[in-house]
């Protein structure tokens, strides 16, 4: 497979000197990419490889989401090696974490930091640039309320998606309609956290001393209700994280309603 030879490059390129992959073994858990741990003279890391013309640019957004999570310097980041390509083969190479039993304190930990991340502000709602979640193309246009970026770049695009492949009827889009003029009462009015955007089960790691780490990132600043919900989507999040969330950075009312 040519990601070989591209990560044994920029590896390479990166330390000055021929760095060779001494060994490799898959690692689980990489939903739509493949996986890798690789050892080199360097030290080991982890790889991710997938397609350069199906996911254009996908690693590249990735990357970038995993600094800007890593500049709120609040919770724990797999540090970016790099990224390239080499034919179809796109790579990103991140530190490797290794992994061990949650800690004593791990949930009210994870609920605190993800809180304190979420603290981080802007100006607008929305990202710089647009991203994935998972294999779909994320649209991040900025918006001055929720509302409005709610409604145009989550829910309108996943409709149009629906409707074109036959998954819902011009029913349900009426239906839709008549949810997004409620919109403005569902939501409580507060200014853009930094979300992860993608928080469910499968994308926090517990490393080494038995601490979170935040993994596959779908960066962008929205409505930090958007986390939580999605931590619920498959499950495996203690009440403790909840609880401590919500002592760290109170939630207004009503918030477990608006989960689902």
């Amino acid at each position: 497979m040519s990601w070989r030879e591209g990560v044994k490059k920029f590896l390479s390129d990166k330390f000055g000197k021929n760095v060779n992959i001494i060994s490799e073994s898959y690692v689980g858990g990489g939903s739509i990419n493949d996986t890798r741990m690789i050892k080199t003279e360097e030290g080991d890391f982890f790889v991710k490889i997938n397609s350069a013309s199906r996911y254009p640019q996908m690693f590249e957004k990735e990357a970038k989401g995993l600094e800007i999570l890593k500049q709120a310097d609040v919770i724990d980041i797999p540090n970016v090696v790099g990224f390239g390509e080499n034919n179809d083969d796109a790579f990103l190479i991140l530190n490797y974490i290794k992994s061990s039993a949650k800690s004593p304190g791990f949930w009210k930990e994870f609920g605190e930091k993800l809180a304190m991340l979420h603290k981080n502000s802007n100006d607008y709602f929305g990202l710089d640039h647009n991203n994935y979640i998972g294999f779909l193309h994320q649209s991040n246009k900025p918006h001055k309320t929720w509302e409005d970026f709610f409604r145009e770049e989550r829910l309108e695009p996943q409709i149009e998606k629906a409707y074109n492949s036959d998954e819902i009827d011009r029913a349900t889009i009426k239906m839709f309609d008549k949810f997004f003029n409620k919109l403005g009462e569902i939501f409580p009015v507060e200014p853009p956290s930094l979300i992860h955007g993608d928080l469910w089960g499968g994308n926090y790691m517990v490393n080494e001393t038995g601490n979170p780490v935040l993994i596959d990132p779908a960066v962008y600043y929205g409505d930090r209700e958007m986390d939580l919900g999605m931590s619920l989507l498959f499950g495996g999040f203690s009440n403790e994280f909840y609880r401590a969330y919500d002592n760290t950075f109170p939630l207004e009312p009503g918030w477990q309603k608006r989960l689902d």
